[in-house]
C-alpha cells in the first residue's frame, strides 16, 4: 500500500493532548473529548512487538465512534515490526500513526525505541518508509532537539533531513533534548532548559512540512504565541492536570463559537459512560482517575478530589459517585458568583 489518501484534517494538529504513558489511555481520551470537539488527541506510546505478538484488540481498543480525530503512537525500530504495527493501527481507523522517538526512560532504552534512535536517522528514517508503505494514513514522528553530547543545530537537522528523505507527514519536537544518561525521565522534564527558538529555527528549514511543538507549554495563551512560529502545540501535563482549559481550545484555534460543555452536561455524559464500561469490566476509579484536575482552581476542588479518590475504589463504587463529586463543584462555583 503505497497511496497516501490521508483523510485527518491538518487543522486538527493546531492543538493536541500529548501521548502520556498510564495516562492518556482511553477513558482519558473519551474525558478530554468532551471538552474540545477538535483537539487532536494521542494514545499512550503502544510498542510495535506487543501488537504484533497478539496484543492488538487489547492495545488499539478505544471508543470510535468519539474518540476522532485520534493518533496511535507506536514505539519500535524494527522496520518491519513497525509496519505490521502500523497496519494494525489502520484496521482500527486511526487517523494518524505516530512513532515515539522522544521518551528518554530506562526502560524504553533497553528496548531500542524512543529518543536513544535520534543517534541513529537513518534506521529511524527506514521505519517511516516501512511504516508509510503499510498505511494510507499520515506516518508522523515525534522526536526531542537532541540528545546528550548529540545536540547540535546541525545534528537536529541532520536528522531531521533524514525524515524529510523518508517523506514523513509531520513532525512533532519536544524542545528539551533528552539526557539518556544520568537522569531520571522526570529530571528530564526540568533539565536541561527549553529551546523554544531552536524550534522556530527548525520550522523555518522544513518549509511546508508541519511542524508542532510540545515542552513545558502551561496556558492557551502560551500556545497563541507558539503558533505565531509553527503549526501546531502539543501540550501534556497541563491538560491532564488542568484539563478544563481544553474548554477553550474549540474557540481559540478552531473557530468553533459552540459553548463548551457544562459541568452539568459533562456529569450527565461521564455517569453513562462510566455505567457502560463497569458494565464491560471496567473500575470506577480507572475512569474517575483522569478527572481529579477538573477541580483546578475551582472552589471545593479538594473535597472534589478526596471523593473520587477515597470513595472510588472501596468495593460497591457506583457511578453515582461522580454526580456527588460534580455537585460540589457546581455548588461552590455557584456560592462563589453569589459572593
Amino acid at each position: 500500500m503505497t497511496s497516501k489518501a490521508a483523510v485527518l484534517d491538518p487543522k486538527a494538529r493546531t492543538f493536541s493532548v500529548a501521548p502520556m504513558m498510564d495516562w492518556t489511555d482511553k477513558h482519558c481520551r473519551f474525558f478530554h473529548r468532551q471538552l474540545s470537539r477538535h483537539a487532536l488527541l494521542f494514545t499512550e506510546m503502544v510498542t510495535s512487538a506487543a501488537l504484533i505478538r497478539g496484543g492488538a484488540d487489547w492495545l488499539l481498543n478505544y471508543n470510535d465512534d468519539v474518540e476522532h480525530p485520534i493518533a496511535a503512537q507506536l514505539g519500535g525500530s524494527d522496520p518491519t515490526e513497525l509496519a505490521a504495527a502500523t497496519a494494525l493501527c489502520t484496521t482500527f481507523n486511526y487517523d494518524e500513526i505516530n512513532l515515539n522517538i522522544g521518551c528518554p526512560s530506562d526502560r524504553v532504552q533497553s528496548g531500542k525505541f524512543g529518543a536513544c534512535l535520534m543517534a541513529e536517522p537513518e534506521l529511524v528514517a527506514d521505519c517511516v518508509r516501512a511504516m508509510r508503505d503499510a498505511t494510507d494514513k499520515p506516518v508522523t514522528v515525534k522526536c526531542r532537539i537532541g540528545i546528550d553530547d548529540q545536540d547540535s543545530e546541525t545534528d537536529l537537522r541532520i536528522f531531521v533531513d533524514h525524515m524529510l528523505g523518508a517523506k514523513v507527514d509531520a513532525l512533532y519536537v519536544h524542545a528539551r533534548k533528552a539526557w539518556l544518561k544520568g537522569l531520571s525521565p522526570k529530571e528530564n522534564r526540568e533539565v536541561p532548559p527549553l529551546d523554544y527558538d531552536r524550534v522556530y529555527r527548525l520550522k523555518n528549514h522544513v518549509g511546508d512540512l508541519p511542524l508542532m511543538i510540545n515542552g513545558g507549554i502551561e496556558t492557551l495563551e502560551a500556545c497563541h504565541q507558539h503558533l505565531q512560529h509553527v503549526d501546531g502545540v502539543m501540550l501534556g501535563r497541563a491538560a491532564y492536570y488542568n484539563p478544563g482549559l481544553l474548554r477553550g481550545v474549540d474557540a481559540l484555534f478552531y473557530g468553533d463559537d459552540v459553548p463548551g460543555i457544562s459541568l452539568e452536561s459533562l456529569c450527565e455524559v461521564m455517569m453513562n459512560y462510566a455505567e457502560i464500561q463497569m458494565t464491560n469490566g471496567a473500575r470506577l476509579n480507572q475512569i474517575v482517575r483522569h478527572m481529579l484536575g477538573l477541580g483546578f482552581g475551582k472552589p471545593g476542588a479538594r473535597r472534589y478530589r478526596q471523593l473520587l479518590t477515597v470513595e472510588a475504589v472501596k468495593p460497591g463504587a457506583s457511578p453515582a459517585l461522580i454526580s456527588q463529586a460534580f455537585d460540589i463543584l457546581i455548588e461552590g462555583l455557584a456560592l462563589a458568583k453569589a459572593s
